[in-house]
């Protein structure tokens, strides 16, 4: 059984791109968000607009991970023409290139440390300091991890977080995240003025409220899910990151190709060199891999995922809040 940097090693051969088939992927997945936005302006009935606005939230989904993939230098990093579009798509999400190419590299190398900042990710403190906290510090914590501020993700996580709150931290390297808010305005404008607001509702609003939504609770539930683990800097590994503190989501074959298999998450993590397209190979091809820890998207996991807010280091896992306060003692 391989392990450490030997597995990592191990997948470089899936670490490769065939620029084919990327490109197939882009495009297919291009055309087919593209149709959907147009049925849901110029589709006669309304409950096909509606199935329309309701698949172009999924398949923005799957767009995200592409541009992931891509601002990983995963695939098509050579080519102008698929900057461009990764460009604009940035800028459509509210997750401009500059932002999320620095707050997602620092995930990467830094996922589940403790006492470091949670830039890029859901903040995480252990029961201790929780207690320990002032009340408006405890509120805002509990707020940021809280189930309706991952739902409204188009507004708390994409608009406030990633783009106005990355501007005004930093408004020369940021740039672009104030863009994308002056795009969106703009295009939300235009969309109400020619389609009223019913047009307004299907093509600017759903398809990146479902979206955002989805996708802030897979960000979530891949580091935040029962039998995580988090260590400190000092015990902290590239690999047991990788393979200990990020999940396998179980899904069926529709909802990993919606979300680009990014429920193989554990697998990016270790190596995210090798395409969304290739992650389920590698699964099969190492038994090392199929024994991760895993949650999903049935009702039950996600009360799981939610359940968990603070990191008790005595037993080493993630405590509910209930927990927190009838097993951990105040200090």
């Amino acid at each position: 059984m391989l392990c450490g940097k030997q597995l990592i090693l191990a997948t470089k051969p899936y670490a490769k791109e065939c620029v084919r088939t990327s490109w197939m992927h882009l495009i297919a997945t291009l055309l087919l968000l593209l149709f959907c936005f147009t049925g849901t302006l110029f589709v006669s009935n309304i409950w096909l607009r509606i199935l329309s606005a309701i698949l172009a939230g999924l398949i923005v989904i799957r767009f995200f991970i592409i541009y992931h993939d891509f601002e990983h230098y995963t695939i098509l990093h050579k080519s102008k023409i698929a900057k461009v579009i990764m460009t604009v798509f940035g800028v459509y999400m509210m997750a401009a290139p500059s932002i999320w190419k620095r707050s997602h590299d620092y995930h990467h190398k830094h996922n589940s440390k403790l006492y470091t900042a949670d830039i890029g990710s859901f903040p995480i403190v252990t029961a201790n300091k929780f207690l320990t906290m002032p009340q408006n510090e405890r509120r805002l914590y509990l707020a940021i991890r809280h189930p309706l501020t991952i739902l409204f993700g188009y507004i708390t996580m994409f608009m406030l977080g990633m783009s106005l709150r990355s501007f005004l931290s930093s408004p020369k390297k940021h740039w672009d995240s104030l863009v994308a808010l002056i795009m969106h305005a703009i295009g939300s404008i235009v969309i109400f003025y020619f389609f009223g607001w019913i047009g307004w509702l299907l093509c600017a609003v759903t398809p990146l409220f479902i979206a955002c939504a989805i996708g802030s609770y897979l960000f979530y539930a891949q580091h935040n899910f029962p039998g995580v683990f988090f260590n400190d800097k000092d015990g902290w590994t590239y690999e047991a990151a990788a393979l200990q503190s990020s999940s396998y989501m179980k899904m069926n074959k529709v909802m990993e190709w919606f979300t680009g298999n990014i429920g193989y998450h554990h697998i990016h993590h270790l190596n995210a060199r090798i395409p969304f397209y290739k992650l389920p190979a590698v699964m099969e091809a190492f038994p090392e891999l199929q024994q991760a820890k895993t949650t999903s998207l049935k009702i039950k996991d996600i009360i799981a995922c939610f359940k968990l807010k603070v990191w008790d280091v005595e037993n080493k896992k993630m405590i509910s809040l209930k927990e927190v306060y009838l097993r951990v003692p105040t200090v």
